[in-house]
């Protein structure tokens, strides 16, 4: 089974089942020789958002949380090995949530699902069709 990090817009749109995440990236998501790992910056950017009234989910933080690991996500906490990456990355990308995804995803050699763009200026394998 290969790990597979999803970022927190397409964590969201899968689990509360938007029209937004297409078809084959769900299936993709779906895949059981895929293990899905949820960053603990994911999970930090949306109790952050929610807190803050910028996003409005079905759930609170620790449903959300309790049902990932239910339904068999593996969390992904930040590392120094992941700092030390971050410190070495060009500042492409301004999001301080998503650079550290990014700097986890080459740390970790993982494959990231994300629709951002800006992801395929950095060397990570990027799962978006």
């Amino acid at each position: 089974m290969r790990n597979m990090l999803i970022d927190t817009q397409s964590f969201i749109w899968f689990m509360e089942d938007s029209k937004h995440l297409p078809a084959t990236v769900r299936a993709l998501m779906n895949d059981s020789c895929y293990q899905l790992t949820i960053s603990m910056a994911c999970l930090w950017e949306m109790t952050i958002k929610m807190s803050l009234s910028k996003l409005a989910l079905s759930a609170d933080i620790a449903t959300i949380m309790n049902e990932a690991k239910a339904n068999g996500y593996q969390f992904l906490s930040i590392e120094p090995a992941h700092l030390i990456t971050l410190s070495a990355l060009e500042p492409i990308h301004r999001d301080p949530f998503d650079r550290i995804m990014i700097a986890q995803a080459i740390t970790e050699n993982m494959p990231i699902v994300t629709s951002d763009n800006v992801f395929k200026q950095y060397p990570v394998k990027r799962l978006w069709k």
